[in-house]
């Protein structure tokens, strides 16, 4: 039996701004390309189908769609929920869903409830552990301990339970951080307070198991592997490479598992420089149809600087300014920074603080215009 493992399709994100719905759907209908290509038998998708808990309309009609081709090309589909998904609403009509080859795992009580596959050699059992929030998850579960390790450990403690009753070669999807993987900067944290790692251990006696939540595709085990994100959804992904995990499952167990890349709709790329440099040096050429982080180097902060930039580079999205060696003067804390300072000295640091160059006379003449209107008003109301 063959495997696509794939994970954090996050359908309905945004880059920066940027409306990302095209792009997503072009790459992940390519998964059908390679189902049909290769052979594949079933899709497993572990986690965050979705960017938010309630999806728009649109990116609803993607994921159907997506779904749709795979399920066309010949593969069934195996889906858990991630940390950004509702696991109600993508639960809803599974058991109908089921029925079509679209088998959603998205409760508690199914996680020691299989997903049976069969080949020659006999059964495939695919378990699905939605992403279990601890606090939520130790009640449904009937347990005293806490943090991610501790529903961890009960979830795959009845899958092995369940295991022990059949004869059948073992995957099992989960959405979580295990200890050893590295994280990028567009993953939400699923911890507030305690420790979201788990030990890779707490998924021994399965023969793979599907990770999603990380959005670098990498490898803790031979058997125990993200897939990452199909796309790049933050400026530290740059210099990934996208790939999805075939995985084989031979009569003994795991067999093999192939990488296969996948196509990058617009590519990542940091510049930075000086305005006018950023503006006019050709050596940028090569990046214009790039989203685009810039770092903008003047000393002083130039006015307007991200339209300036789009005027030549489409596809800038972010941009931060750092002036070359660094801003001029020692940071204070707020306390000594106003000390002794009228509010009109205080505003007149700020800009400086924020530009690199202090208001000119105009500017000051509206800084002060403003002070003497806020004061004018907070006396009107104290009558």
């Amino acid at each position: 039996m063959r495997l696509l493992h794939t994970s954090d399709w996050h359908v309905g994100r945004t880059f920066h701004g940027a409306d990302l719905l095209a792009e997503q759907e072009s790459v992940l209908g390519g998964l059908a390309d390679i189902v049909a290509d290769e052979r594949i038998d079933a899709v497993v998708v572990a986690g965050d189908i979705y960017d938010r808990a309630v999806p728009s309309a649109e990116a609803v009609q993607v994921c159907a769609r997506v779904l749709a081709r795979i399920r066309d090309a010949g593969a069934q589909l195996v889906v858990t929920p991630g940390n950004h998904d509702s696991a109600p609403r993508l639960g809803a009509f599974g058991e109908f869903a089921a029925a079509g080859g679209l088998h959603l795992r998205t409760r508690i009580p199914d996680i020691d409830r299989p997903v049976l596959l069969r080949d020659e050699h006999g059964e495939v059992a695919l378990y699905g552990i939605p992403y279990l929030e601890p606090e939520v998850a130790r009640h449904g579960l009937g347990i005293a301990e806490r943090g991610h390790t501790g529903v961890l450990s009960e979830a795959m403690r009845r899958v092995r339970e369940d295991l022990q009753t059949r004869q059948a070669r073992s995957v099992v999807l989960a959405h979580a951080f295990v200890t050893g993987g590295e994280p990028c900067d567009s993953e939400r944290p699923i911890a507030v307070g305690g420790v979201e790692q788990v030990p890779g251990s707490t998924f021994d006696g399965v023969d793979y198991v599907a990770l999603g939540h990380l959005h670098g595709a990498q490898q803790l085990a031979d058997h125990l592997r993200y897939s990452g994100s199909p796309l790049a959804y933050s400026f530290s992904e740059a210099r990934q490479h996208k790939s999805v995990w075939l995985v084989d499952i031979d009569k003994a167990g795991l067999s093999g598992v192939e990488r296969r890349s996948l196509p990058v709709p617009r590519p990542l790329a940091k510049i930075e420089g000086r305005l006018q440099d950023l503006l006019t040096d050709p050596r940028h050429d090569e990046v214009l149809e790039h989203y685009l982080s810039v770092t903008v180097t003047d000393q002083v902060r130039p006015v307007d600087t991200l339209r300036r930039l789009q005027d030549r580079f489409k596809y800038a999205v972010h941009m931060e300014w750092q002036p070359e060696g660094g801003r001029n003067g020692e940071s204070l804390r707020y306390s000594e920074a106003v000390r002794g300072r009228s509010d009109q000295e205080v505003a007149c640091c700020f800009v400086d603080d924020a530009r690199g160059s202090e208001p000119t006379e105009r500017e000051r003449g509206w800084l002060r215009d403003a002070l003497e209107t806020v004061i004018a008003a907070e006396s009107e109301k104290e009558r």
